[in-house]
């Protein structure tokens, strides 16, 4: 009798969250990150793996995506009951095995053996969820599979249970020019007039042309940078009630409950300690040993909660700059917030932060880092900092690919060229391969190559927003 109530339990909840089944529709949101296509293309794809995992923060749009790509199938004419949705966030389907929702789906809804597209939202919530997945790649090839998850591809990721059957897509949170078009904000030029090879091409009056049409943007950095690149807050009109939903909903979920169910972390009050202590230091480069000294907490227990939260899509990390293996590793990474305005979130920083220099730095060079990864991310790519010991001059990001080597210099001051220059007429001396390099200032004047080259580099001086701004065009056109 219980088996039974379970199942009409079951069958009543896949009922209410796939009402395609019975000819009503659900309205998606209109707006398509990224991510969509790349979902769509590869879960259509017969010669790619099956099973495709969506993975990034909390709040960036995962479930949406869920649904448009659900939306985006039924418009095609696929068979509405050959699409299944399944939350296992929600509290009843936490507690049965992906195999007992599968049966019910099967029984009720669509026959054994008939093709169908999984959904599955949240899929770490289900127990022994890798490896039911598993077993549905091996021996059912009808099923077509995407699964999120905010720390999906940490838990299968390592493990041969995963490889071979999974192609991750990251979603990172939300590009300067994904914010302005969920805002409806006319950005007033086309992404040809933005890619930063039409940039850097420009003449001085174009720049200046171009410049005067993206002026009505600089508020909104600056908002874009306090609330973060989450759909939710994006939206909102107080910056107050937006940081309050980064840190309940973001962090404290993640760090109070994804951490402990997901990875056996046992001390929330030492992780809670680090977190906080990476948000004072966003940008730094964090030792390890000194870290743990500071916080009182083993040594080893510090690694392994670095490690964690990167896993968990709530850091990003930079290795300092080598060209091989064992130079890479040496010294200490710098670890960055995957979004500035958590950091504004965690350590209740408001408006206040645009008027200092130090704090407006830190969220800027935040921001740029962003940029860099999702830009380069379908690529084979390195991104690093590079630190002279010697002299302690340093470089921000440090991108190579394809044989390739930016140098990327963060400075949202004013009258900072002196600065910049010095860490990279050190570093472009030492890398002849680098042909160009770029300061990311302030100031939407400060725009432009500088006359004289840096060995065989030309230095551009480009203005923060303008710089996310093409790098997000130039991501969101490469779908």
């Amino acid at each position: 009798m219980a088996m039974d109530l379970d199942r009409a339990e079951i069958r009543r909840v896949l009922e209410g969250t796939n009402p395609w089944w019975t000819g009503r529709s659900e309205p998606v949101p209109p707006f398509k990150r990224l991510a969509f296509y790349k979902c769509h293309k590869l879960l259509l794809d017969r010669t790619r793996p099956r099973a495709i995992a969506l993975t990034g923060p909390r709040r960036v749009g995962k479930s949406v995506i869920l649904k448009q790509v659900a939306s985006e199938l039924l418009g095609s004419g696929v068979d509405p009951r050959s699409v299944l949705y399944a939350s296992f966030e929600h509290s009843l389907l936490k507690l049965v095995p992906l195999s007992r929702v599968l049966e019910v789906y099967r029984e009720s809804f669509h026959p054994f053996g008939k093709p169908a597209f999984l959904l599955l939202d949240e899929i770490h919530y289900s127990p022994q969820w890798d490896t039911e997945v598993k077993y549905l790649v091996d021996q059912h090839p009808e099923y077509r599979i995407l699964a999120t998850g905010s720390a999906i591809t940490a838990t299968h990721g390592e493990r041969e249970s995963g490889v071979g059957r999974w192609e991750t897509v990251k979603i990172p949170t939300l590009s300067f020019f994904e914010y302005l078009r969920l805002r409806d904000i006319e950005v007033g030029v086309n992404t040809t007039e933005l890619a930063l090879s039409s940039v850097r091409r420009a003449s001085d009056g174009d720049r200046t042309i171009l410049c005067g049409k993206l002026r009505h943007l600089l508020p909104e950095f600056e908002r874009y940078m306090l609330v973060g690149g989450f759909p939710e807050t994006a939206k909102m009109p107080s910056i107050g009630d937006a940081q309050r939903l980064l840190h309940d909903d973001v962090v404290d979920r993640v760090l109070k409950r994804d951490m402990t169910s997901l990875f056996g972390v046992r001390s929330v009050p030492e992780l809670e300690r680090l977190f906080i202590y990476l948000c004072y230091h966003s940008g730094g480069i964090v030792k390890v040993q000194k870290c743990a000294s500071e916080l009182e907490i083993n040594r080893q227990t510090v690694q392994n909660y670095l490690d964690l939260l990167e896993q968990a899509n709530l850091l990003y990390r930079l290795l300092p700059d080598g060209r091989g293996g064992k130079l890479a590793l040496k010294g200490s990474s710098k670890y960055y917030l995957v979004d500035a305005a958590i950091r504004n979130a965690v350590l209740i920083k408001g408006e206040e932060v645009l008027r200092d220099p130090t704090e407006l730095g830190k969220i800027a060079e935040t921001t740029v880092l962003r940029h860099a990864y999702a830009y380069h991310y379908s690529v084979p790519t390195r991104l690093a900092y590079w630190r002279d010991s010697a002299t302690n001059l340093e470089i921000d990001i440090i991108v190579r690919l394809k044989g390739v080597t930016i140098p990327i210099e963060v400075k949202y001051r004013t009258n900072t060229l002196k600065d910049s220059l010095r860490p990279l007429h050190a570093f472009c001396g030492e890398n002849l391969d680098v042909t160009r390099a770029y300061i990311v200032t302030r100031d939407e004047n400060d725009f432009g190559p500088l006359e004289e080259k840096i060995a065989n580099a030309t230095i551009y001086r480009i203005p923060a927003h303008i710089m996310c701004l093409s790098l997000g065009s130039s991501e969101h056109d490469a779908k």
